[in-house]
């Protein structure tokens, strides 16, 4: 799971870039940026455990619900704990963070950065 964590990392890098004042990002293409890179670490993860289940490069989701549907098949199964961390990983780092940009408090960007390196760590 080396991948993924090279994209949390990078996406910690670019958002180090942005200017903080009183706990806030000035900059927000830089937190947008982050939280898509971000985002595309959680998907990497979850590419790269299906392709150790024997799943083709091929075979790999393209939709955010074909996703959802290879979490409940080969991941979460019997545990929906990890469909609901994927749930919220996607309305905040895709929706919120990177499509709306939303976001701007350093507290809520920084928690779900740990949120998607929790979630990265869960299923390597």
């Amino acid at each position: 799971m080396k991948e993924p964590l090279r994209y949390l990392s990078n996406a910690k890098e670019i958002l180090s870039k942005s200017k903080i004042e009183d706990n806030i990002y000035v900059d927000d293409k830089y937190v947008k940026t982050a939280c898509g890179v971000a985002y595309l670490g959680v998907l990497k993860a979850i590419e790269e455990h299906l392709l150790k289940k024997g799943l083709t490069k091929k075979e790999l989701p393209k939709s955010v619900d074909a996703y959802r549907e290879a979490i409940n098949r080969y991941l979460s199964i019997r545990n929906g704990k990890l469909m609901r961390q994927f749930d919220n990983l996607y309305d905040v780092l895709h929706i919120a963070g990177y499509y709306r940009g939303l976001l701007h408090s350093t507290i809520i960007v920084k928690a779900a950065l740990k949120e998607a390196e929790g979630f990265i760590k869960k299923i390597s």
